[in-house]
C-alpha cells in the first residue's frame, strides 16, 4: 500500500513547495493540543499554530462539540437574502469586542478576501459619496495582505507578487516602523517615530485622491515579523483624521489575542474605519473571513439606486458551521482566561529569547517570539530551509521567513513546553551561527 506522501506526490500541488529539492511533505494524520502526529508515529510540536490560525489547540473538545451540534441543524444556506442564528449572534459578539465605532460585519471566506472586501468597500464608499477620484491606497513597505489580486497589489513588491505584476494596480507605499533596520537611520532610543513623516508627506501630496491607508497594526507578518511601536499606530490614525481618509486595519494575523490584546488596535488604542479578520476567527477549524465597518461606511451603500449596492458575495459567505465554531472560540476566551495565558507566554518568551540578541534582533509581542538573524538574504535566505529541517529533526515545526525565525504556538501551550521549544531554538540557532549561518 502506498504511503500518504506517495499518494500526495501523485496528485497534489502545495503552496510554496515547487522546488525540485523540496523535502517530502509531513504526513500528518491527527492533532491534539499543541502536537501534530505523523503517519509513522512522530509527535511534533506545532510552533506556528498551523500557519497562525490555531489558538486553542488541535481537536479541542468544546470546538468539536460546537461544530457537530451545528451540523445537526443547518450546514450551509445562501446568505444573499437569507440569515441564520449563528451569523447574527457572531456579528453581535464580534462588534461587542472589536474597537468602538464599528457596527457592521460583512462575512467572506479567508484573510485575503477579507482584505479584498475592505479595499472594495473603501473605493466604492467614496464613489457613492460623489468622490470617485479617491481610488489610491497607501500601504506600508514590508506589507503582506494576501494572495488575491487586490491583496497582492496592497502588499510589498516581492517574490510573492512579482510574477503577477501585470495584474496588479499601483499603490503608494510609505515607510514601515522597522526599528531594527530603521528607514530613516535612527535608533528607537532617539527617534520620535520619525518614519511617520513619510506617510504624512504621501497623504499631503495625494490629497483628495487617497481612498484609505491600509496597515497591519503592531505586527507585520509575512514581511518579516516586524513589531511596531504603539506610537506609530496612533500616529497613523491621527494622520488619517488630519487628511480626511479612511484607516483599514488588517487584523487577519493580529486579531484574537496574538499581540496580547484581543485586537492589535487596542495597543493604540485606535478606532479603524474598517477591520479585516480571519485566521484565528475560527480557531483554525474552518476557512472564514469577516470585514467590520462603521455605520458611516454602511450608510453610503443604502440607496434605492442599485448601482450603489456592494455587489460582492461568495457561495460560503457566513457559513453556519464556521460561525458556530467562531462563537465557541469566543466563549473559550471568557471561560479559560485566554488573554491572561497569552500575557504569561509573552513574559516567558521575552526572558527566554533575550540571550539570542547577540545573534541579531529579538522581538516579542503577545504570543509571538521573533529572532532576526544578521543576514542580507531576506525571505529567500538559504538558511531558512536549513533551519526548518533542523527544528523538525528535533520535533519542532517552525517555518522561518528566511533569516527571521519566529515562534507562534497555540495559547494552550504549557510553560514546560515553551521552555523545551526555547531550548531547541537556542541550540539550533547557536549551532548554525557558530558555523557562519550555514550549518554543515
Amino acid at each position: 500500500m502506498k504511503t500518504l506522501v506517495e499518494r500526495d506526490r501523485a496528485c497534489l500541488w502545495h503552496p510554496y513547495t515547487q522546488m525540485l529539492t523540496q523535502p517530502a511533505p509531513l504526513p500528518i494524520v491527527r492533532g491534539q493540543g499543541v502536537y501534530l502526529y505523523t503517519e509513522d508515529g512522530r509527535r511534533i510540536l506545532d510552533g506556528i499554530s498551523s500557519w497562525w490560525v490555531n489558538i486553542h489547540g488541535h481537536s479541542h473538545p468544546k470546538l468539536n462539540a460546537a461544530l457537530a451540534a451545528q451540523a445537526r441543524e443547518i450546514e450551509q444556506v445562501i446568505f444573499a437574502g437569507c440569515t441564520h442564528p449563528p451569523a447574527v449572534e457572531l456579528a453581535e459578539r464580534l462588534l461587542a469586542v472589536l474597537p468602538g465605532g464599528l457596527s457592521r460585519i460583512f462575512y467572506s471566506d479567508d484573510g485575503s478576501t477579507a482584505v479584498e472586501v475592505a479595499l472594495k468597500l473603501a473605493l466604492q464608499y467614496w464613489r457613492n459619496r460623489g468622490q470617485p477620484q479617491r481610488r489610491t491606497f497607501v500601504t506600508l513597505h514590508h506589507a503582506y495582505h494576501g494572495d488575491t489580486v487586490g491583496a497582492m497589489s496592497a502588499s510589498e513588491d516581492s517574490i510573492f507578487t512579482r510574477a503577477f505584476a501585470p495584474l496588479l494596480f499601483p499603490v503608494v507605499r510609505a515607510h514601515a516602523p522597522y526599528c531594527y533596520q530603521c528607514p530613516v537611520g535612527l535608533t528607537r532610543e532617539t527617534c520620535h517615530i520619525d518614519c511617520l513623516g513619510d506617510l504624512e508627506a504621501r497623504l499631503q501630496s495625494g490629497g483628495d485622491l487617497i481612498a484609505a491607508v491600509l496597515i497591519e497594526p503592531m505586527l507585520q507578518g509575512a514581511g518579516g515579523m516586524i513589531v511596531s511601536p504603539p506610537e506609530f499606530l496612533t500616529g497613523v490614525r491621527r494622520l488619517c483624521d488630519r487628511y480626511g481618509t479612511l484607516l483599514i486595519a488588517d487584523e487577519v494575523l493580529t486579531g484574537f489575542g496574538r499581540t496580547g490584546r484581543m485586537f492589535a488596535c487596542e495597543h493604540g488604542p485606535v478606532r479603524p474605519d474598517i477591520v479585516c479578520l480571519s485566521k484565528a476567527l475560527t480557531a483554525g477549524y474552518l476557512p472564514f473571513g469577516a470585514t467590520a465597518a462603521t455605520e458611516t461606511i454602511y450608510e453610503a451603500f443604502l440607496s434605492e439606486d442599485r448601482g450603489k449596492t456592494f455587489f460582492h458575495g461568495h457561495s460560503y459567505t457566513a457559513n453556519p458551521l464556521a460561525c458556530a465554531v467562531a462563537l465557541a472560540s469566543l466563549d473559550l476566551f471568557c471561560e479559560e482566561g485566554v488573554l491572561e495565558r497569552v500575557g504569561a507566554l509573552e513574559c516567558q518568551l521575552r526572558a527566554g529569547l533575550e540571550p539570542l540578541r547577540r545573534l541579531g534582533d529579538v522581538r516579542v509581542i503577545g504570543g509571538v517570539g521573533i529572532v532576526e538573524l544578521e543576514s542580507d538574504g531576506g525571505y529567500l535566505d538559504a538558511i531558512g530551509p536549513r533551519l526548518y529541517a533542523a527544528f523538525l529533526e528535533r520535533g519542532l515545526l517552525l517555518r522561518p521567513l528566511g533569516n527571521v525565525v519566529y515562534f507562534m504556538p497555540p495559547y494552550v501551550i504549557t510553560e514546560a513546553e515553551v521552555d523545551w521549544a526555547l531550548t531547541q531554538i537556542t541550540e539550533v540557532l547557536t549551532a548554525f551561527t557558530d558555523h557562519g549561518l550555514g550549518g554543515r
